[in-house]
């Protein structure tokens, strides 16, 4: 037998388990799977959503430095077209009237760094600003040439005459025949600032390549002027508008202060006033830093939302699984009850046979009791000298019999009517002479439990109508019910069991069984009246009392309700319709 219960005990934990990991598994994956959809659902959506407001927010901010941009060179040569249109060669030739022009063009930018005038020669007339410059010849300059042509030149970024790099604008004008040229230096560090001044997060920078990519504003602090672009192959390519991308820059020979490979994220614009490419480009980790942000926020969310899930379901798996267990503890003790159900019906039919058994015999010992009194009555008739005391002796015994015998059959006949089933036999029932009939029943049990059971049955309660056996069933069960509560709470002393029956004032019949037992909890209140509700150990009850009581005086017509204090007693009443008001209907 003991290696059977090892093996029994070994399948019963395999089976725990199997059902644990089970029912664990789907807690953890049911909920998983759809938060799992919504968090990459809401990471590609953030990340698309931040990538293109990235890319847009760049492309805002380079469109409005492109225009600043083309802004500031178009109003420097409109400064020096308006000069050219408003004074003569021979006036701007006087170096004292270009030196007054320049004032005032300097008052309007200093970004102007001198001025010049230059007939159709190339010869440089008069010269204003901090070099000698007078007299050279440029007629062979490009710049020099470009403008004769064109009437207006933006030059590159070179060093010329002055050996440093600076850019020029110059304006042509035809007068008298001949044509002569006012050109201007621009300031190359103020140029250089205003290229550089955009910020971008930490390492945003910007500048200036020209058709050849060649610097013309320096990214670095200035020291790539005039070299060039090593990453020009990546956006040196006539486009319209703004360009965006995301590249590797590879500065080779060049020391720069962070590593070569950088990745970034460029944005690149032709400029309208000169052919000039302008570059933006922020690295790439600066430039999505929020989207990083929100992938490290979305993986902590994830994290903690499946730590939450696994951990809720770890410990639900428990309850789950106790749960089941209990059910199956519960659905086995129902399967028990049940039987023994069906064992006290058949214990039930047998006890009925049994009273019948019993009666029988008691009808002949009433017969017999009869006879006896016959013939002692004609004993007397026939000795009249008998003795008196003798005969008073024989017939108090035989009148105790009698007695007895009638208790018996009282009773028999009660349990007979309580076992036998049939169909409901509706009449008008009489409380005070049916209840007392009730008490007889559970008397005996009562007594030995030291409980007293009293009724209170008014005068005036009126008859009511319904079946006999099925309001015996209720009030039977009502009273075991008291006399259980009250051996909970007492044992076998102190305890009352009270049944009263009276009109109500609205002419119904009222119908209570009280009791000083151990009353109902709060937990059980609402569920006395549940199919299968016990509270009582196992093979006490099977808890369908209540629920059948129920149903028996809902059939009849009437109501049925509970009051109960722990510890202070239960008090179970029902409200019929008096019999006169039922034959009214």
């Amino acid at each position: 037998m003991e290696p059977r219960k090892s093996a029994d005990r070994e399948n019963m934990n395999n089976t725990d388990a199997r059902m644990r990991k089970t029912v664990l598994f789907s807690m953890i994956l049911v909920p998983v799977i759809p938060f799992a959809l919504v968090i990459l659902v809401g990471y590609f959506y953030s990340a698309f959503t931040i990538e293109a407001r990235t890319v847009e927010s760049l492309q805002r901010i380079v469109n409005d430095h492109r225009q600043m941009i083309d802004t500031f060179l178009r109003e420097r040569r409109t400064n020096l077209e308006f000069v050219i249109n408003t004074n003569s060669f021979e006036s701007l030739s006087r170096p004292h009237n270009l030196a007054f022009v320049y004032d005032n063009l300097r008052g309007i930018s200093n970004a102007f760094v001198d001025l010049g005038v230059f007939n159709e020669e190339g010869l440089h007339v008069a010269y204003h600003g901090p070099h000698q410059l007078s007299g050279k010849i440029y007629k062979d300059e490009p710049w020099f040439m470009e403008v004769i042509q064109n009437g207006v030149h933006i030059s590159d970024v070179f060093l010329g005459f002055r050996g440093y790099p600076h850019f020029i604008i110059a304006v042509a004008r035809k007068e008298n025949g001949k044509i002569w040229v006012l050109r201007a230096t621009i300031d190359t560090y103020i140029f250089n600032d205003m290229v550089g001044r955009i910020r971008i997060g930490k390492s945003g920078e910007a500048y200036i390549i020209n058709k050849d990519g060649i610097f013309q504003t320096a990214p670095f602090a200035g020291e790539f002027l005039l070299q060039q672009d090593p990453n020009r192959a990546l956006y040196l390519r006539r486009h319209e508008g703004i360009k965006t991308f995301i590249g590797n820059q590879n500065f080779i020979g060049i020391s720069l202060p962070y590593m070569p490979g950088d990745i970034y994220l460029y944005a690149t614009t032709w400029l309208e006033e000169k052919p000039w490419l302008m570059v933006v480009r922020q690295e790439k980790q600066d430039a999505f830093r929020n989207l990083r942000f929100a992938m490290y926020l979305i993986a902590v969310i994830a994290i903690a939302g499946l730590a939450a899930i696994i951990g809720l379901a770890f410990q639900q798996t428990g309850r789950v699984v106790r749960r089941i267990k209990r059910m199956d503890a519960e659905k086995k003790g129902l399967e028990n009850q049940l039987i023994r159900a069906t064992r006290l019906a058949e214990l039930g039919q047998m006890a009925a046979g049994f009273a019948h058994e019993i009666n029988n015999p008691l009808q002949v010992i009433r017969s017999e009791q009869a006879l006896m009194e016959f013939i002692i009555t004609e004993i007397k008739e026939m000795q009249e000298n008998a003795d008196e005391s003798s005969f008073a002796e024989l017939e108090d015994s035989i009148h105790q019999m009698t007695i007895q015998i009638n208790r018996c059959a009282h009773i028999t006949q009660a349990i007979l009517n309580f076992g036998r089933y049939t169909e409901p036999d509706m009449e008008n029932i009489r409380l005070s002479d049916f209840v007392g009939e009730i008490i007889v029943m559970i008397s005996r049990k009562a007594a030995v439990h030291g409980i007293s059971v009293n009724q209170r049955i008014a005068d005036d309660t009126p008859l009511i109508y319904g079946d006999k056996g099925q309001l015996q069933q209720v009030l039977l069960n009502l009273l075991n019910n008291a006399i259980d509560a009250v051996i909970e709470k007492h044992g076998s002393k102190e305890g009352e069991v009270l049944i009263y029956a009276g009109r109500t004032e609205d002419g119904h019949v009222e119908v209570s069984v009280q009791d000083n037992g151990a009353g109902i909890s709060a937990e059980n209140f609402d569920k006395i009246f549940t199919p299968f509700f016990t509270t009582k150990p196992p093979g006490k009850g099977t808890g369908l009392g209540l629920s059948v009581c129920y149903g028996i005086v809902e059939n009849l017509g009437g109501k049925m309700s509970v009051s109960s204090h722990e510890d202070v007693g239960t008090t179970f009443t029902i409200w019929f319709p008096a019999a006169e008001n039922k034959s009214a209907q």
